[in-house]
C-alpha cells in the first residue's frame, strides 16, 4: 500500500476501446477530497460534460472508497458511486456497505472511474493491483445471485466480491441499483442503469493487501472500544435484533409512517409488516459488514404459502417495508419479502420502486391511468390494499412490460408523460421519490429534501428528534462539537432549526466522503460521535484532522454537488417538495397536518444565506475560495 490508508492508485477505464490506466494522485489530493463522494463528485466535474446524456457514453461512473476503508474498526466498509443521474437529470450518489468495499482497498486501488460505452458486455476484474475487462455475454440477463456463482466459478475464488447490475439494470429502468452480495444496493439515483448503459455487468475484486496506519495502537484502542459502546447503545442493540424494521411501530404510532401513498401518516394494520413481527415469523438471521459487529441486515426465509423468499436475497428494511407495505396500504409480510427478493434479484431501488407502485394504485383509482394500464397479459385493476398488484406491477417494472415499461421511467417522469392530475398525486424532490421519514413532522428534514443535490435523501443530514430539548448529556456534547447548543421542539423551522439541518448536512457529507456507516458514527446514539471519527481518521492517515476540517470537507462535497447540478441545468426552481407535501394528512396522529409552502419556501432561502449561495442558490465566489474550490467558479455562474 501507498501512503496512509490510501492506496494510491485510482483505476480508469475506457470501455469504449477497451483501455485501461492508473493513475496516482498526490497526497495533497487525498488531504482535500479524501475519497468516497466528494472524490466521486471531483471527477465528475472534471470528466462529465454539461450537455451529457445520462444513458450515453459521455456519462461517467466512479466507484471510490476512502483512506479509512479497510481498517477493521466498526462502520468503515462503504462504497460510493457517482455520476450523471438517470432518474434526477442532477448528480448522481449512492452508498451501500458489506464486503466489497474493504475487499477493494486490499486490491489496491481508491476508485475506479468509468467512461465511455463497451460494444459489448463486459466485466472488470481487479485483483492484488491488477485490472483487466472480461467479456460478459454468457452473464447478460442473469439475476445477481446467478451472476454472482457464475464469476466466482468462472475465476476461482469464492471470496470474490463483486459489484453488479442485474436485468433492470440492463433494460435501463431508471431507478435500477447496483447490487452486492446480491442484497446489498448502492440504491438510489439509478445508478445500475448507467452502469447497464455501458454494458458494464459487474466489477468482481480480490486482493491480499492490507491499509497502512499511521498509528496501530490507536486503531487498536478504538477496536478495543467497540463492544463496550456497542452494548450501551440502544440503537445499536435494536438494530442488532430487527434491523431498521425495528423502527415501524414508532413511526406509526406518532403519525410519521407514510401511508396509501403519502396521504397518511397511520397505517391502521403496521404491526402485520413491523420488525416485531418479521422477528416472530420470517427472520433467520442477521448479516454484518466487513469489521462490524453489529449486524444489522436481516434475512428472511419463506417456504410455505404462495411467496417463497430466497434468504440469498436478505429481507426487507426499514424503506422497504413502509414502501411495499404501507405506501401500498399492503399488510402482507411474506408478500413484501417478496418484492425485496424480486428487487434484489433483477436490481433495483426498493423505495423508488415501491413509492412508483403506490402512486400508480392512487392514479387507478382516481381514475387517471386506465388507459395505460393495459400490460399485454391480462386487465390490472390495482388499489390500496390489493397485494397481487403490488407484487405484479413490480415485476412488470422490473422487466419493463407492459404498464411497466412507463413506470420503469419513475414515477415523476410517468405522471408527466400522463398529465397535471397525476403529477398532483407525487411524493418526490428532484424526481426523487422521498423516503419514508415525513417530513410533515420532521420540517427541516423537508428543507434538506428540498435542497439537496441528488433529491429527496433520508440520510443526508439528522433528522429533527435529534435536535430537541431533553436530550442526555453525551448527545448534547456531539451536537456541540458541530456548534449546536441551542435544540429546538421537533415540530418548529425556525432559523436554529435550519442551522441544524446544515450543519448536520455538512457532517453527513463527510462521513459519506470518509465512507462510514451512519449507524455507527453520528450525532445520536451511535456508537461513536464526531471525535471518535477523528480519532480513527487521525490514527490511520497521520494527519492533523480536527471536526473543523471534516466539517469543511463536508461543505466542499455539498457546494461542489452544487455547481455540478448548475452546470447541468438544475436551478433553485427545483429546490422544492411535490405539492402532495403541502396536503394534509387523513387518519391517526397527524391527522389534518400538513407542510405550509410559504414556509418551506422561505426556510429554503435561509438555507441558501446560511449556506453562502446567492438568492438563486449558487455558491458565491468567496464560499467557493474559502473551500478550495476556486477552480469552479468559472461554472459558478
Amino acid at each position: 500500500m501507498s501512503g496512509r490508508g490510501y492506496a494510491g492508485r485510482i483505476l480508469h477505464v475506457d470501455l469504449t476501446d477497451g483501455r485501461l490506466w492508473t493513475e496516482e494522485p498526490p497526497e495533497e489530493f487525498y488531504r482535500a477530497y479524501w475519497g468516497g463522494s466528494a472524490l466521486g463528485v471531483y471527477y465528475a466535474l472534471k470528466l462529465i460534460p454539461p450537455d451529457a446524456d445520462p444513458l450515453g457514453p459521455e456519462n461517467v461512473l466512479i466507484f471510490a472508497i476512502s483512506p479509512l476503508t479497510g481498517v477493521p474498526v466498526a462502520g468503515n466498509s462503504r462504497l460510493t458511486v457517482t455520476a450523471l443521474s438517470p432518474l434526477t437529470s442532477a448528480i448522481g450518489d449512492s452508498q451501500s456497505g458489506g464486503f466489497l468495499p474493504a475487499e477493494m482497498k486490499f486490491a489496491g486501488f481508491d476508485a475506479v472511474v468509468v467512461r465511455g460505452q463497451s460494444p459489448e458486455p463486459v466485466y472488470l476484474w481487479l485483483h492484488d493491483g491488477e485490472a483487466e475487462l472480461r467479456q460478459a455475454k454468457h452473464i447478460w440477463g442473469k439475476v445477481t445471485a446467478d451472476a454472482e456463482d457464475i464469476i466466482r466459478r468462472e475465476l476461482g475464488d469464492p471470496q470474490i466480491q463483486i459489484a453488479e447490475i442485474g436485468p433492470a439494470g440492463e433494460k435501463l429502468v431508471r431507478f435500477a441499483a447496483i447490487m452486492h452480495m446480491a442484497n446489498r444496493a448502492n440504491g438510489r439515483t439509478g445508478l445500475g442503469a448507467v452502469m447497464g448503459s455501458k454494458r458494464l455487468k459487474a466489477i468482481a475484486v480480490r486482493g491480499h493487501g492490507k491499509p497502512d496506519v499511521a498509528d496501530p495502537e490507536g486503531i487498536k484502542r478504538l477496536i478495543s472500544i467497540t463492544m463496550e459502546r456497542i452494548k450501551n447503545s440502544r440503537w445499536a442493540q435494536s438494530l442488532g435484533v430487527y434491523g431498521t424494521a425495528g423502527t415501524l411501530s414508532y413511526q406509526n404510532q406518532i403519525g410519521g409512517l407514510p401511508t396509501n401513498n403519502y396521504s397518511s401518516g397511520y397505517f391502521p394494520e403496521a404491526d402485520a409488516i413491523s420488525g416485531e413481527r418479521m422477528k416472530e415469523t420470517i427472520l433467520q438471521g442477521m448479516e454484518t459488514c466487513f469489521a462490524c459487529p453489529i449486524a444489522c441486515k436481516p434475512v428472511v426465509k419463506v417456504e410455505g404459502g404462495p411467496w417463497k423468499v430466497d434468504p440469498r436475497y436478505g429481507g426487507p428494511e426499514y424503506e422497504t417495508l413502509a414502501a411495499f407495505g404501507s405506501y401500498c396500504g399492503v399488510s402482507d409480510l411474506e408478500a413484501i419479502a417478496k418484492a425485496n427478493e424480486l428487487c434484489s434479484k433483477y436490481g433495483v431501488d426498493t423505495i423508488s420502486c415501491g413509492a412508483t407502485v403506490a402512486w400508480a394504485m392512487e392514479a387507478y383509482q382516481r381514475g387517471i391511468i386506465q388507459r395505460k394500464l393495459e400490460d399485454g397479459l391480462e386487465r390490472l385493476r390495482p388499489h390500496f390494499g390489493d397485494t397481487a398488484s403490488m407484487l405484479r406491477l413490480t415485476a412488470l417494472i422490473l422487466t419493463r412490460e407492459g404498464i411497466g415499461d412507463l413506470l420503469a421511467e419513475g414515477a415523476a417522469r410517468a405522471a408527466k408523460a400522463i398529465g397535471p392530475e397525476a403529477e398532483e398525486l407525487l411524493a418526490e424532490a428532484k424526481k426523487q421519490d422521498i423516503p419514508a421519514h415525513m417530513p410533515q413532522i420532521k420540517r427541516s428534514l423537508g428543507v434538506i429534501y428540498a435542497v439537496n443535490a441528488f433529491g429527496a435523501d433520508h440520510n443526508s443530514s439528522a433528522h429533527d428528534p435529534s435536535y430537541r430539548p431533553g436530550l442526555k448529556q453525551e448527545r448534547m456534547e456531539r451536537l456541540a462539537e458541530l456548534g449546536l447548543t441551542k435544540p429546538q421542539p421537533v415540530n418548529v423551522l425556525n432559523d436554529e432549526k435550519i442551522r441544524f439541518a446544515l450543519r448536520t448536512q455538512y457532517f453527513y457529507s463527510a462521513m459519506d466522503t470518509l465512507n462510514v456507516c451512519q449507524f455507527v458514527f453520528g450525532v445520536g446514539d451511535q456508537p461513536f460521535g464526531p471525535r471518535d471519527l477523528v480519532d480513527f481518521a487521525r490514527a490511520t492517515t497521520g494527519w492533523d484532522v480536527t471536526v473543523d476540517e471534516l466539517m469543511k470537507l463536508g461543505a466542499r462535497r455539498v457546494n461542489m454537488m452544487r455547481i455540478f447540478n448548475v452546470r447541468h441545468g438544475i436551478g433553485p426552481e427545483e429546490d422544492k417538495l411535490s405539492r402532495r407535501m403541502f396536503k394534509a394528512l387523513v387518519g391517526g396522529p397527524t391527522d389534518g397536518l400538513k407542510l405550509d409552502e410559504e414556509e418551506i419556501a422561505q426556510a429554503v432561502k435561509r438555507y441558501y444565506e446560511m449556506a453562502g449561495w446567492d438568492e438563486n442558490g449558487i455558491p458565491r465566489p468567496e464560499t467557493l475560495e474559502e473551500l478550495g474550490l476556486g477552480w469552479l467558479e468559472e461554472g459558478a455562474g
